[in-house]
């Protein structure tokens, strides 16, 4: 993320955390709540975990630290149109640089399973951040004095506006600053062992049969590609998450925000993260479905097809080493059974294979928590940033992972792939256009049958003599290009 700008200089540098021991009262329209003393969240956070305490998930860190920009925008622009004294605006502003470095992770507890807009989780950003700030002004934690959860750091604001906006937020991190930087280095790194081995011919294979030759390095270059493709479509779906919900507040019209604050937070919010962002142009749209976030997570699923096709050849060409395909030699990264002593297995091809797994599996849940869009609201917000970061992280460290453990270390098996070439009956295409499809399939249909190779089927077919086949049937000379400008 961007450095944080210094400009809380007028508040103290109080330190973070409470020093206190058993609960305190806070409140909120519904009554009193008792919450841990030590912890800055208040009376709708902890009535959020008490009745939403499902499973393990908890709303992921990263929506919080982009919560951080979204309450720091809304505090600098209801400051600079005069509606919020600029003492408060600063103990917000320093409050929220806090949660956008992480420093504030620890009372930001909730569960990913609570209301579907979000809300919970707006408003733990809400009690969090106006109990810090009455921290940093003196105040007394609890009493919403001078800085009130809902009046001052929500102002103007609704979370079913500001949710959809942090969730944009945190998916344009995860892509920029996680996800395409990791992709992107193992592509490369696929480049680079391609070229090295740009003049290696082996057997193509097709429909799991053997095909026609072409070098390693093309079919290396083949998987880049498809890697490379799948970046394009990632950065492509930023497009729609640069469009900031915020300002829309309830359904859309934006009641209680005032005039421009669409425009000027979306702007401010531009500013502090050197993103692109703008206010989202169709506020009906923006807030009434999560399309941007279900075609961002489709680009997710994409890359998890490629990946998976490439683990899978790796895994498969390097299956043996005596019994297989054994064409590549995958490092050795640690002992592969309990009980067969020097097995070693293709772990790194495995786990990418299960991440994509995993990340079709959160496509599914993404795409059907899309389109449960009921009216004004998409009601299925949680689940959807879950699983978009959780896919966003798996495949950047297993590209990470795979990368570095795996495709770095892969060696060639030259012998097996010269035995495979020197063996394989398909080239015999290479005299089809000289003796005719028909002649040239009889003499693989005969090299078959009687297990011999292709040049003795050849000669005692009588339709090639030892010349013609030598000349013809040159593997180096069947692979071409098959890349732009080659």
């Amino acid at each position: 993320m961007p450095a944080l700008p210094d400009d809380t200089k007028t508040l103290l540098d109080l330190p973070i955390g409470i020093d206190a021991t058993g609960v305190r009262r806070e409140f909120d329209s519904m009554g009193d709540v008792e919450v841990p003393a030590d912890r800055y969240w208040g009376a709708q956070t902890e009535r959020s975990l008490h009745h939403f305490n499902i499973g393990d998930d908890r709303m992921p860190k990263p929506v919080y630290h982009a919560y951080g920009y979204v309450k720091k925008a809304c505090a600098i622009v209801n400051a600079a149109a005069g509606r919020l004294p600029d003492e408060k605006r600063d103990a917000i502003i320093r409050a929220a640089n806090e949660a956008i470095a992480g420093r504030l992770d620890d009372h930001f507890p909730l569960y990913v399973w609570q209301t579907g807009s979000g809300t919970q989780s707006n408003m733990n950003v809400n009690e969090v951040l106006s109990n810090r700030a009455i921290q940093l002004l003196g105040g007394v934690l609890g009493s919403q004095h001078p800085v009130g959860p809902n009046d001052d750091v929500n102002m103007g604001q609704s979370s079913n506006d500001t949710f959809p906006t942090a969730m944009h937020i945190a998916s344009v991190f995860a892509i920029d600053d996680l996800l395409v930087p990791e992709v992107t280095r193992l592509a490369a790194t696929i480049e680079q062992k391609a070229d090295g081995w740009m003049d290696v011919v082996k057997i193509g294979r097709t429909h799991l049969e053997d095909a026609v030759p072409l070098t390693v390095g093309q079919e290396w270059y083949g998987w880049a590609g498809q890697i490379r493709a799948a970046i394009a479509d990632i950065e492509a779906s930023r497009a729609g998450l640069y469009q900031l919900a915020v300002g829309g507040t309830a359904v859309g019209t934006g009641l209680n925000a005032p005039k421009g604050f669409a425009q000027d937070v979306a702007t401010k919010i531009a500013e502090l993260t050197g993103r692109p962002f703008v206010t989202a142009p169709n506020k009906f749209a923006a807030q009434g479905s999560l399309d941007a976030m279900v075609r961002a997570h489709a680009a997710l699923r994409g890359l998890a097809v490629a990946l998976m096709k490439v683990a899978n050849d790796m895994r498969w060409l390097a299956s043996g080493p005596r019994c297989g395909f054994a064409e590549l030699l995958l490092p050795s990264n640690e002992p592969g059974s309990s009980i067969m002593p020097g097995k070693v297995n293709p772990t790194q091809c495995e786990a990418m294979v299960m991440i994509a797994i995993q990340v079709m599996g959160n496509d599914t849940a993404v795409s059907v928590a899309g389109s449960q869009g009921n009216f004004e609201l998409n009601a299925m917000r949680p689940v959807i940033i879950n699983n978009f970061l959780h896919s966003a992280r798996i495949l950047a460290d297993g590209c990470a992972r795979f990368r570095e453990f795996s495709v770095e270390g892969t060696q060639l098996n030259r012998k097996k792939i010269e035995d495979y070439v020197n063996g394989s009956v398909m080239l015999v295409t290479a005299l089809s256009p000289v003796i005719g499809y028909q002649n040239a399939a009889h003499i693989a249909e005969k090299a078959i049958a009687d297990g011999t190779t292709l040049r003795e089927a050849a000669l005692a077919s009588g339709k090639v003599d030892a010349e013609l086949f030598d000349k013809t049937i040159r593997p180096l000379d069947m692979v071409g290009s098959g890349l732009a400008g080659a």
